[in-house]
């Protein structure tokens, strides 16, 4: 008769279970951590590029179809596109001959001017910005997908934002906004990549280099281009809109905070001291002087024309300095009274609009802001005519994110969820500095540079819903949120192993019913937004059309 051998906690006589169920090999609390460390990115191969790719191809026929209709100047591009010209003409914005007092930094007006010089017309000063809007839904499709792993999620979040109609709207116009959107949306990318860059070098280096004794605090993990990156990128912002500094000032202390949780996760006993000392540095360089070099640059133009044509350019000259500021070159003293002289008008701008409006209305579309909207109209076959170009975001979006935002606010507070406080940091940094200048004349239109991270908000609840594929669940890899590292002795407590083919099932059940509820909201969004295109894009329809689509009075 054929022994057996008993392990412990077996009763003696009887048979040892399959080697596949009781012998399962147990990771080490340190492969646990390398792996929590640096979760592992969908592998889906080339539909991680299509998908984003076909997301993209859609936004561009919204926002490129008839893009030089109207033909006239909305709403500011009175402004920005001929300053844009004047860039590239002479360096500098000039007006009838003399120097142009302008309160924006110049890079945004270079971008527009960009365009005109490819194309004539309202086509060419709207070229850039829809450029730029169809970039953007192509890169939160790829953020998406590295913030959530997931390319389904990603790819939401980019057809959320395509179908966003203040998007669009930015997008089809020669404005400064949708600029800054931009820079702010690729600054958030790369330092998406830069975190599981940097968490990845840990990883590697945990069993040679890391420990857990009082004071460990890892390696010095390199220049990080990806942060370097996102600086210059930041810094593109600033000399687009100075709204980019609180961004700048954010998405700093978001990137420090991933620092020391990394560390933490990664044994240090004081992560910290350990990311102030270890990471700081590079942050200083990559977050601080970069965006300085980036927003000085983008000067160059004011620095190099003379003092005939550079708005203030000779102020130093006429107004010497004495003791330390005696020090600082003439240039940059002028540039300094310029900027002053700037700020000045944008903290005094008070001047009553029929369109401002308070920030508190924004997210529930209180106040959208009409660019355009033209006396006398035919061509509908009607005797009453319209043509609108209402700045409003999709209701179906805005709406559905008022509901998503606490419940993101609970998985950051309550779940430690990092995504849900990334996404939280690009809403706020874009959102909550305009209570403090309430008494300014304001647009809901300047949340534009919010817009990616509504949609994020939106995603995160649908992912939510939808729940983990089957494959995911089965592997115990659809709960982990936290950072924080698993204690010791805590080996082969960390991963639930053996789900039964019960649970699968449920888990398949329950996918498909998520899925059922996202597809249906994702279809309100999609015939929402078709019910606005016309007023979106400018379309001639009979006046009651529009009437229809004026749901509450404040939109007229």
């Amino acid at each position: 008769m054929a022994s057996t051998l008993a392990l412990p906690g077996q009763p003696p006589g009887e048979p040892a279970p399959a080697p596949e169920e009781s012998m399962r090999p147990r990771p080490s609390v340190a492969a646990t951590v390398r792996r929590r460390l640096s979760a592992p990115m969908p592998q889906d191969g080339p539909s991680g590029w299509l998908g984003p790719l076909l997301v993209a191809t859609v936004a561009g026929v919204l926002r490129f179809w008839q893009l030089g209709t109207p033909g006239d100047k909305v709403f500011d591009e009175v402004y920005y596109p001929s300053e844009g010209a004047s860039l590239w003409e002479y360096g500098v914005e000039v007006k009838d001959g003399a120097p142009e007092y302008v309160v924006h930094p110049p890079l945004g007006k270079w971008v527009i001017g960009f365009g005109e010089q490819l194309f004539d017309g309202s086509f060419g000063w709207r070229f850039s910005t829809a450029l730029l809007g169809t970039l953007a839904v192509f890169v939160l499709a790829r953020a998406g997908r590295r913030l959530f792993r997931s390319t389904l999620l990603g790819c939401i979040a980019g057809l959320l934002l395509a179908l966003d109609g203040l998007h669009v709207v930015m997008s089809r116009t020669g404005l400064l906004d949708s600029i800054l959107m931009f820079f702010v949306l690729a600054a958030f990318a790369c330092l998406l990549v830069d975190r599981d860059a940097t968490r990845a070098r840990l990883a590697r280096a945990l069993p040679e280099r890391l420990g857990t004794a009082p004071g460990a605090a890892g390696p010095w993990l390199g220049a990080r281009p990806w942060l370097l990156l996102a600086g210059a990128f930041l810094g593109a912002g600033c000399a687009t809109k100075w709204s980019g500094a609180f961004y700048l000032a954010v998405f700093g202390l978001m990137s420090l905070l991933w620092s020391a949780s990394a560390r933490r996760a990664a044994g240090a006993a004081r992560p910290y001291l350990a990311a102030l000392r270890r990471d700081l540095p590079v942050a200083v360089v990559a977050l601080g002087l970069v965006p300085v070099a980036v927003y000085l640059l983008s000067w160059t133009g004011w620095f190099l024309s003379p003092a005939t044509e550079a708005y203030g350019r000779d102020w130093a000259e006429t107004s010497p300095a004495s003791g330390l500021g005696s020090l600082v070159p003439d240039a940059l003293r002028s540039l300094w009274h310029y900027h002053a002289q700037a700020y000045e008008f944008h903290r005094n701008l008070r001047t009553k609009h029929a369109y401002q409006s308070n920030p508190w209305s924004w997210l529930v579309l209180g106040r959208p802001v009409a660019f355009w909207y033209p006396a006398s109209i035919s061509g509908c076959g009607s005797g009453s005519c319209s043509q609108a170009i209402l700045a409003l975001g999709t209701p179906a979006l805005w709406w559905a994110s008022v509901a998503a935002l606490p419940v993101v606010a609970f998985r950051w507070l309550g779940q430690r969820d990092w995504r849900a406080g990334a996404i939280l940091a690009g809403l706020a940094a874009g959102y909550l500095p305009w209570f403090n200048y309430q008494e300014r004349t304001i647009f809901s239109f300047y949340a534009v540079v919010f817009v990616p991270f509504l949609a994020l908000a939106v995603t995160m609840v649908l992912g939510m819903l939808l729940g983990p594929s089957p494959a995911r669940a089965a592997a115990g890899r659809g709960h982990a949120a936290s950072d924080a590292p698993f204690p010791a002795g805590a080996q082969g407590q960390e991963e639930a192993y053996g789900y039964d083919d019960a649970r699968e099932a449920a888990a398949a059940r329950r996918r498909t019913w998520g899925a059922a509820v996202v597809g249906a909201y994702l279809l309100i969004v999609v015939a929402c937004f078709a019910y606005f295109w016309p007023i979106y894009s400018a379309q001639i329809i009979d006046q009651s059309d529009w009437a229809a689509r004026m749901w509450f009075r404040s939109w007229i």
